[in-house]
């Protein structure tokens, strides 16, 4: 069971490994993002009108902010800057504004290499669109290298309703975020590991996993996996060995 949505399209490296192993693999979303309302968002007392950049960690947030914009009818000003954690957030904002128009800029992938070009840009005010389990180390980090900022929780990472999957058994459970972890104990807080290998996708859900006195089996990325995929393979393989 992977805890996403299926991949769209015929091609995605879970089909290839299914097929490789003779694999069954079900998708499903173990959370889900509900939105905060304009009254909740206005009791967090942040006035959009005095923030001069954006700072954008993902997709979702993207969507959330001019969600938000068009709710509380501000007009987002051509003068705004946007600072994206990776260039694929960054081309997402085309669906929002012109690259020709606006500023856009981008790092590599985390919030510690995408500090580095805010630094560039003094006397800007950022405001900080996010979830309201937003991972600890990106406010610690614009924290750290002194750059101002306004939190703002704009939209929820909830459970989602997994009640139909009780009498079902996986053999492997993939996770990507903390929050993954948490709704599992949500939908069924009796939950006992046995034999069901546990996999997790970067450090904090591998945290998640271990805090709740779960055994990680699979973990990802990491040298010789960088991928999740790349780690369910290594770990099948050390399986079938012992067959």
């Amino acid at each position: 069971m992977v805890s996403q949505p299926k991949p769209e399209g015929e091609k995605s490296p879970y089909f290839d490994l299914a097929t490789k192993y003779k694999l069954k693999i079900d998708f499903r979303p173990f959370i889900k993002v509900e939105s905060v309302d304009s009254k909740d968002f206005r009791s967090q007392r942040v006035n959009l009108s005095e923030q001069t950049a954006i700072i954008l960690t993902s997709k979702v947030a993207v969507d959330h902010f001019f969600r938000i914009a068009k709710e509380t009818r501000f007009e987002v000003p051509d003068t705004m800057k946007y600072f994206c954690i990776s260039e694929a957030i960054a081309l997402y904002l085309q669906k929002y504004v012109s690259y020709r128009k606006r500023k856009i800029f981008y790092g590599k992938q985390t919030i510690l290499e995408l500090t580095d070009i805010m630094k560039k840009h003094k006397g800007e005010k950022y405001l900080l669109p996010c979830t309201d389990i937003l991972r600890d180390n990106i406010p610690a980090t614009l924290e750290e290298q002194g750059i101002p900022f306004s939190k703002v929780i704009l939209y929820r990472t909830v459970a989602s309703d997994l009640s139909d999957l009780e009498d079902v058994y996986y053999d492997i459970l993939v996770f990507f975020s903390p929050g993954g972890i948490k709704s599992l104990f949500v939908n069924f807080p009796d939950f006992k590991q046995n034999n069901t290998a546990i996999a997790a996708f970067g450090p904090t859900t591998a945290s998640a996993v271990i805090n709740h006195d779960l055994r990680l089996d699979v973990h990802a990325p990491h040298p010789k996996a960088p991928s999740m995929v790349a780690a369910l393979e290594l770990f099948i393989k050390e399986q079938l060995k012992k067959k």
